[in-house]
């Protein structure tokens, strides 16, 4: 699979520099396929992947070719900081202070992250801002080193302003320009200078601005088409995907904690909750028009709310399971309750060959069943996120039920209900299903399960009042 891929980024590089008529030798071309390969490869990308850069350069412009092969090269979150051959590749860049990267001093010579920092707005002594371009300038910056010995100023410039605009959700500056026209004001006054190469007369610059700009949106958006498409499963699935890369150090996330995994899907919660939809698209001079960025903005508000109902749904599973756990124990990994089907010989029972079919007739948003009866929908899909016990759950309560069961759940989270509690306030007939097949595959708590089955078909009006 990796050989495969690397023919097909070798393949995109080499188009693209044929189309910028620049001849680059095929072993270059090579060590650039296998560097950007390797790069992207680490265990804990899960989004952030090679996958991602091949849909990513589908039908676009060369210079917005080579600026999605290397527009994720770099993620220190993921990838542990810089090391191997791109630490050596961005030798000198930067320098560690009190846990944050700082750009350096750049040399006279060194005229590639001279220009990226021209292109970013950066300056030599700031701190490179982790959420706001860290990465994204450091993936510039090994790209214009890497291709400034083939490449003029203009066409780096082209690429640098793509992977520039793909530092996510923007808001405009004190001043009131977006992301876009800040980039442009960049961008022109770098063509200004009389050390520009090559020379721009002010009518070729204001067009190379138009251009490289427009250019620079078209790829920003199209790296966010998830949020923006027609089907909401493809926004949940870059969703998930994300939730599984910041799980990453579990090499099965069935043997993440419950805790952990609970509180991954709440952090991504909050993040759709609180992401402002009008940020999530760019446009520049009116392209793409107001009308149309209506229409996106539109489209985000739907795909966002959808994830967050299958987050919800997902997490009011996790939150009876964390209430079972805690109410018979501790806290554990969840294969414990809910089974392992990566088992080597197929013998580990799972929940769902344990759980009595999903109950119908409460209202359900149908979208979301469709994606819990056929998970291979999802391009994300795992173990957890695909579990029959969560379209369980959310058959029997419903949709609105569901929110309910996971606004009493918040108070467990919050400390300000016992997890008894919290249980005693959900269907019985669901729970109750729920325990016994948890009791099957959970071995070392099926008679403190059973037993707490039991004690839940008597009323305990007084645990409703119980305060941690």
């Amino acid at each position: 699979m990796a050989i495969a891929t690397i023919n097909r980024i070798i393949i995109l590089f080499d188009e693209a520099f044929q189309a910028l008529s620049v001849p680059v030798p095929m072993p270059e071309v090579e060590r650039l396929a296998i560097l950007v390969q390797s790069a992207m490869s680490g265990k804990k990308r899960a989004f952030h992947t090679t996958k991602h850069v091949l849909h990513l350069s589908q039908g676009m412009k060369p210079a917005q070719v080579l600026a999605a092969l290397f527009h994720d090269v770099v993620y220190c979150q993921l990838d542990g900081g810089l090391s191997g051959q791109t630490a050596a590749l961005l030798d000198g860049v930067t320098q560690s202070e009190n846990g944050a990267l700082l750009l350096r001093e750049i040399e006279p010579h060194d005229k590639a992250v001279a220009l990226c920092a021209s292109i970013f707005g950066f300056a030599p002594g700031q701190i490179l801002p982790q959420q706001r371009g860290m990465n994204e300038f450091l993936s510039a910056a090994l790209a214009a080193r890497l291709l400034q010995r083939h490449l003029n100023d203009a066409q780096l410039i082209a690429i640098l302003a793509c992977i520039e605009m793909t530092i996510p959700f923007r808001a405009p500056n004190a001043s009131g320009q977006t992301a876009a026209q800040a980039l442009a004001q960049r961008i022109q006054a770098h063509c200004s200078r009389r050390t520009a190469e090559p020379p721009f007369s002010d009518q070729q610059t204001v067009s190379f601005v138009k251009t490289v700009v427009t250019d620079a949106v078209i790829f920003a958006n199209r790296d966010l088409s998830g949020f923006t498409a027609a089907n909401p499963g493809r926004c949940l699935s870059n969703t998930l995907l994300l939730v599984e890369e910041s799980m990453s150090h579990f090499a099965a996330l069935s043997f993440c904690s419950i805790h952990e995994y609970r509180g991954a899907l709440m952090r991504m919660d909050a993040f759709l909750r609180n992401l402002n939809p009008e940020y999530v698209c760019q446009s520049y001079d009116d392209d793409p028009d107001a009308a149309a960025m209506r229409g996106m903005v539109a489209v985000v508000k739907k795909n966002i709310a959808f994830s967050r109902d299958y987050l919800a749904a997902i997490l009011t599973s996790m939150a009876i399971i964390e209430a079972l756990a805690l109410s018979t124990g501790t806290d554990c990994p969840i294969g414990i309750f809910l089974g392992d089907s990566t088992h080597a010989d197929g013998g580990s029972d799972q929940i769902e060959d344990l759980l009595p079919p999903a109950p119908t007739g409460k209202p359900v948003n149908a979208e979301l069943v469709t994606l819990f009866e056929n998970e291979h929908i999802l391009e994300s899909i795992n173990d957890l996120t695909a579990s029959p016990l969560t379209e369980f759950v959310y058959q029997s309560l419903g949709h609105h039920g569901t929110q309910q069961a996971l606004a009493q759940a918040q108070f467990m989270f919050d400390g300000h209900l016992t997890p008894l509690a919290f249980l005693q306030t959900l269907d019985r007939d669901m729970l109750r299903a729920t325990i016994h097949a948890c009791a099957e595959i959970a071995v070392s708590r099926k008679e403190a399960l059973l037993a707490l089955a039991q004690n839940l078909l008597v009323e305990h009006p007084n645990d409703l009042k119980h305060v941690v």
